[in-house]
């Protein structure tokens, strides 16, 4: 979608030497992160979650199809792309290594623009198959999930935003979905656009749960408070495009229940749950979960666009705060 930008691609070279690091990174000039990772680090590797694993065969103390198996294995890692460099050209070794689901095997010596292309082609399927929401083209739960796991693994501090619309069902029914998925490309357009401006750090995602839910994570050096009212301000404003200027007059709604009867309902708004994630707090996504679902429901409470921030590191009330 017009004005997102994609996540930084990290590529890890699993090498013992420098050679295949070498010509990668003169083949990309620092387009991408490039990390090169000795066969003794694979298992801490495998907790940051790179968007392209490479192996020089060539150059690693341990056999290629138990390394490949580790990363198929690692649940995070499932479906990281995999390409093995190797001058073992013997046709049953290769079948092999490609029977471990890898999606490359490029012989040695290397002809560089067909690694070049190689990589660059991986990569955007990557991109086009992890953007699992056609409507907004962000990443979906398979993706966030990843990334809380990185952070907690990392031991990072970070702060998660759940966001999700007001009286959503009594615009579609009212506007049609057609229009819905107006206004939650217009939200996803919001979320990204006040992030990436705001935040400091550059360490942050924004993922699309699904329908009207959408989730955001920013640093805990971020102006997390600044991010919510600046997203509310926007969005207040901004979704008033998609009303007529009867129901704007009115401020509310009128849907007619399953009785026939008319009920009122005030103008979609959105409410976004706070969760300072500070380290050490949360063992596992499911408890930031919790918590978010918490706070979030916190804020519906308010009339209106409202956020509410948990900044527990034991118990203590969560603050809600109108914009």
């Amino acid at each position: 979608m017009k004005g997102m930008k994609t996540m930084a691609q990290e590529l890890y070279i699993i090498d013992d030497c420098n050679d295949l690091k070498n010509v990668i990174s003169e083949l990309f000039k620092k387009e991408y992160k490039l990390k090169k990772v000795s066969t003794e680090k694979i298992d801490d590797a495998l907790k940051d979650i790179p968007s392209l694993i490479i192996i020089n065969e060539d150059c690693i103390g341990e056999n290629i199809i138990e390394i490949c198996k580790k990363i198929r294995l690692n649940e995070d890692n499932s479906i990281t792309p995999i390409i093995v460099v190797s001058s073992n050209r013997d046709k049953s070794h290769r079948i092999e290594v490609l029977r471990e689901c890898v999606e490359h095997y490029i012989k040695a010596p290397i002809d560089k623009e067909y690694l070049y292309y190689t990589i660059k082609n991986v990569i955007r399927l990557l991109e086009t198959n992890r953007r699992v929401s056609p409507l907004t083209g962000l990443p979906g739960n398979v993706q966030i999930q990843a990334e809380m796991k990185k952070r907690l693994l990392n031991k990072e501090e970070f702060v998660m935003l759940y966001l999700d619309l007001d009286n959503f069902k009594a615009y579609n029914d009212v506007y049609g979905f057609l229009n819905g998925d107006e206004i939650i490309k217009f939200t996803a357009r919001t979320i990204t656009d006040n992030i990436e401006k705001l935040s400091t750090s550059g360490n942050t995602f924004v993922g699309h749960i699904g329908g009207d839910d959408f989730v955001a994570i920013v640093s805990g050096d971020d102006d997390y408070e600044e991010i919510c009212q600046n997203i509310i301000a926007e969005f207040d404003k901004g979704v008033l495009k998609y009303f007529n200027e009867s129901d704007i007059q009115k401020g509310y709604l009128e849907v007619p229940n399953r009785k026939c009867v008319i009920e009122q309902f005030p103008l979609t708004s959105i409410s976004i749950g706070v969760v300072v994630a500070h380290k050490g707090r949360f063992h596992n996504v499911l408890e930031i979960g919790e918590v978010g679902a918490q706070v979030k429901h916190l804020a519906k409470t308010t009339m209106g666009s409202a956020y509410s921030i948990d900044r527990r590191k034991e118990n203590n009330v969560c603050d809600i705060i109108k914009k």
